[in-house]
């Protein structure tokens, strides 16, 4: 089924309207007022440059938020470059990025380069946005698609070849499927995205995966695109093509996305409501300062859509270089604070639960 923009979001967050008055230039203790719920609140305004990149799924949201604190926050700038998680992660530890955007929290290793490069840190996986992940696919004449865990394994490992395979049939009885062949997209960069698909369906799939999860894409076959956007595209523009992108992306493209099996045994249509039924059960396994989400893509709860990612911001909570600590501390606590979480209505993504997002506020309040 051909997913509209849902107004639904709307009643996960709570609506913002920027005030039109500028911040002063003159530091972090300047401070614009965002209305938001009826109670006027500041903008920790601070001036100078923050350079950052990563993940492509978080861009759409990173966008906004840039936008709205610059304007309101005179001297500021803020550059996100989205050239995928790996990346991301990888000029953050070399310390050309202030901070990175990353669709899955920091490897251990990642974790102790990313110590170092932070003066013995630590850093923290901070999540400021819940991004669903769709299977999106482009097959002529069929718009109601339902794919199991391990029929969706099969596709990617190239083991189902073609749509009208008996195993998809199974789960789609009234669908006119083609025998058309199967084109697989996946991403050719390192990705968080990547990273959260595969966890999915090694957590779900059984035998049918065998390929693992990590941030690089390891199964044979298929064709690799670069970031959300390219693959996206591909799908689009290829008879017979399924490929997985954050929610925004597929709704840009006006593409077509299947229903997922969840642990409860539902075919679930992707909402951000159902996204976030996922993630709020997900215990926050971080410490300290950090806030590292457990997802469960096997959920059973009813109604989850079970194929969802939290997309970080990683920063180090101390040791940031003295110049950028009140720009950092400003601009993140702005995309954590109600109003930031309020302006994701529309873009398809999902709001951080009420609990995750007072633990990210008080680890931004911490940085140093």
């Amino acid at each position: 089924m051909r997913l509209r923009r849902y107004g639904i979001i709307a009643s996960l967050a709570v609506t913002a309207t920027l005030a039109l008055s500028a911040c002063g230039a003159d530091g972090a203790d300047s401070g614009a007022t965002v209305a938001g719920a009826g109670v006027a609140q500041a903008i920790n305004c601070a001036t100078g440059t923050l350079n950052a990149q990563g993940s492509s799924a978080q861009k759409n949201a990173m966008d906004e938020w840039r936008k709205n604190y610059q304007q309101q926050c005179n001297g500021s700038t803020i550059n996100y470059e989205p050239s995928g998680s790996g990346a991301g992660v990888q000029a953050f530890i070399a310390g050309t990025a202030d901070f990175a955007g990353s669709d899955s929290a920091l490897s251990a290793d990642e974790q102790s380069q990313a110590n170092s490069r932070c003066n013995g840190g630590p850093a923290v996986n901070l999540p400021m946005v819940i991004g669903p992940i769709a299977v999106a696919y482009n097959v002529s004449g069929v718009d109601d698609l339902q794919l199991k865990p391990d029929v969706l394994a099969k596709i990617f490992a190239g083991e189902i070849t073609q749509w009208d395979d008996g195993a998809i049939k199974a789960d789609n009885a009234n669908a006119s499927l083609p025998s058309t062949t199967i084109q697989t997209v996946h991403r050719s960069d390192e990705s968080g995205t990547t990273d959260n698909f595969t966890s999915y369906l090694a957590a779900t799939a059984g035998s049918s995966w065998t390929f693992g999860a990590g941030k690089a894409w390891k199964a044979p076959g298929g064709t690799g695109s670069k970031g959300s956007d390219g693959v996206a595209s591909s799908v689009k523009s290829t008879d017979g093509s399924i490929g997985y992108m954050e929610l925004s992306f597929a709704e840009n493209a006006g593409l077509n996305m299947a229903k997922i099996q969840n642990g409860a045994g539902q075919f679930q249509e992707l909402t951000p409501e159902a996204a976030s039924k996922t993630i709020e059960g997900a215990p926050i396994t971080g410490s300290g300062n950090d806030v590292t989400l457990d997802i469960d893509y096997a959920t059973k709860t009813q109604g989850a859509y079970p194929i969802v990612l939290a997309t970080y911001e990683i920063v180090c909570s101390k040791g940031a270089p003295s110049d950028k600590v009140a720009l950092l501390k400003g601009f993140l606590g702005y995309t954590a604070s109600s109003e930031g979480q309020g302006i994701l209505n529309g873009l398809g993504y999902a709001p951080l639960p009420g609990n995750v997002q007072s633990r990210v506020q008080t680890s931004v309040n911490s940085i140093s």
